[in-house]
C-alpha cells in the first residue's frame, strides 16, 4: 500500500475543516475528504475542546512585520533611529523600544521581532472559575446528578441574584470540562453530560429519523385542541418507547405544560403490552391531569382505541416523519440516554428504578419552566385540583 504524502494543515485547511464541523459533517467524512483518518481531524479538534478557536488579529497601533522589515533594513544602511521613525510616521521612541526588547542594534531580526510580539500579545483573560474557586465544587456537585452546564448556570443565576462571583454562564463550565488545559474541572467530570463526548459537537451533527407503522383509525395532531398546542392547560402528554438491545424498551411519556417525566417499564413493542403499561400508569394520575396523549405512528398504538375506552384519554397522532411535533418527548428521550446508552439491555431495569430515574430527572431545574422543576409546577397543578 503507498504511504499517503504528508499533509500540511495550513491555516485555510484548518478553517475548512472547522467549517464542516460546525455544519454537522462527522469526523470520518471530513477525513475522507481530505484523504486522512479521522484521528487527525479529532487531534486538531480536541485541542480547544471542539470550540473553534477566535482568530487572533494585529492591533492597527501594533508594528507589522512590514515595518519590522524596514526597521531591519534602516538599521543595516545605519540610519539613525529618528529617520527609521520619520520614513515610518512612527515615532522615535516606538522605534527604539522595539529595538532595544529584540536584541539591539546588532541582533534585531524582523521576523523573530514580529514572533516574538505574537506571543507577547497572549494574555487570556482569567476564567471565572479560576478567580472563584469556591464553585468549582458546587459544579463539581451538581454534575455529577447529571445537571447539565444550563441548568447550573441558571440555577447559580436564581440561587445568587445579587453575587456576580457566583455566576458563571454554561459555555464556561463547557469550556473547563472540555479544554483541560484550563485545569479546572476533572476530565472525568465529561461522563456526567449527557452526551458523554470528548469534545463539542455541533448542533446540526445527528438527526433522528424513526420508523413509522401503519395505525387505522387515527386522530391527526391537526385535529388536537388549541389549548394544547399552546401548552396553557396542563394535562396533555406526549408519549414514545426508546429502544436497548435484545428488544428490550421503555415507555416514556412527558407532560407538556409542566414537563414533567413519567417512564412505564414494558415487556415487548407488541402493542397489547405497551397499551397495559400504558393504561396502568395512567391510573396513578387524576383524571385531570391525563386529557390526552400524543404519539408517533409506531406500530405499538396499533392498539389505540383500546387505550382511549378503558382511560378516556384522546391519543392523537403526528404526521409522518415530523418527530419535532412532540419535541418534549423528543427532548426527553435523549435526556434518558444519560441514564440508559443505546445498545444496553434495558429490561434488566425495574419499574423501581425508572421511578428513581424520573424523579431525578422531574428534580432537575428547567430552562423553559424559568429554572424551576417540573415536580414544582406539577404539584401546583395537583393542588389546583384539589
Amino acid at each position: 500500500m503507498a504511504r499517503r504524502a504528508r499533509l500540511h494543515y495550513t491555516k485555510e485547511l484548518k478553517a475548512e475543516i472547522w467549517d464542516k464541523y460546525k455544519r454537522g459533517d462527522s469526523l470520518w467524512s471530513i477525513a475522507r475528504s481530505i484523504d486522512r483518518h479521522s484521528s487527525c481531524i479529532y487531534g486538531i479538534l480536541s485541542r480547544t475542546g471542539g470550540t473553534r478557536p477566535l482568530e487572533r488579529k494585529r492591533s492597527s497601533l501594533a508594528l507589522s512585520l512590514s515595518e519590522r522589515e524596514e526597521i531591519s533594513r534602516g538599521i543595516a544602511s545605519q540610519l539613525s533611529i529618528r529617520t527609521i521613525a520619520s520614513q515610518l510616521s512612527r515615532s522615535a521612541s516606538t522605534i527604539c523600544r522595539e529595538i532595544n526588547r529584540n536584541g539591539g542594534l546588532r541582533r534585531y531580526r524582523a521576523s523573530q521581532a514580529d514572533q516574538a510580539a505574537w506571543d507577547r500579545a497572549h494574555r487570556p483573560k482569567t476564567c471565572k472559575l479560576a478567580a472563584n474557586p469556591k464553585l468549582i465544587p458546587i459544579i463539581d456537585k451538581k454534575l455529577r446528578i447529571h445537571w447539565s452546564p444550563e441548568q447550573i448556570a441558571g440555577w447559580l443565576k436564581m440561587t445568587y441574584p445579587h453575587d456576580e462571583s457566583f455566576q458563571v454562564s454554561h459555555e464556561t463550565i463547557y469550556r473547563s470540562l472540555f479544554i483541560q488545559a484550563r485545569g479546572l474541572l476533572k476530565k472525568e467530570l465529561q461522563q456526567f453530560l449527557r452526551s458523554k463526548r470528548t469534545i463539542r459537537r455541533s448542533k446540526h451533527s445527528s438527526l433522528k429519523n424513526d420508523g413509522l407503522g401503519k395505525i387505522t383509525n387515527t386522530v391527526s395532531i391537526r385535529e388536537r385542541p388549541a389549548s394544547v398546542e399552546d401548552r396553557a392547560v396542563p394535562g396533555h402528554w406526549e408519549g414514545d418507547l426508546i429502544m436497548g438491545s435484545n428488544n428490550s424498551y421503555i415507555a416514556t411519556l412527558v407532560e407538556r405544560h409542566t414537563r414533567y417525566v413519567m417512564l412505564a417499564k414494558v415487556k415487548t413493542k407488541r402493542s397489547d403490552d405497551v397499551i397495559n403499561a400504558l393504561i396502568k400508569q395512567s391510573k396513578k394520575l387524576p383524571v385531570e391531569l391525563y386529557k390526552s396523549l400524543t404519539w408517533d405512528r409506531g406500530s405499538e398504538m396499533a392498539n389505540h382505541q383500546r387505550f382511549t375506552l378503558a382511560t378516556d384519554i384522546q391519543v392523537y397522532f403526528c404526521d409522518p416523519q415530523s418527530p419535532w411535533q412532540r419535541g418534549s418527548n423528543e427532548n426527553t428521550n435523549r435526556l434518558l440516554r444519560q441514564y440508559f446508552p443505546k445498545g444496553t439491555d434495558l429490561s434488566v431495569h425495574s419499574q423501581a428504578k425508572l421511578n428513581a430515574v424520573a424523579r431525578q430527572l422531574n428534580e432537575r431545574p428547567r430552562k423553559t419552566l424559568g429554572f424551576h422543576t417540573p415536580v414544582e409546577r406539577f404539584n401546583e397543578c395537583v393542588a389546583s385540583t384539589v
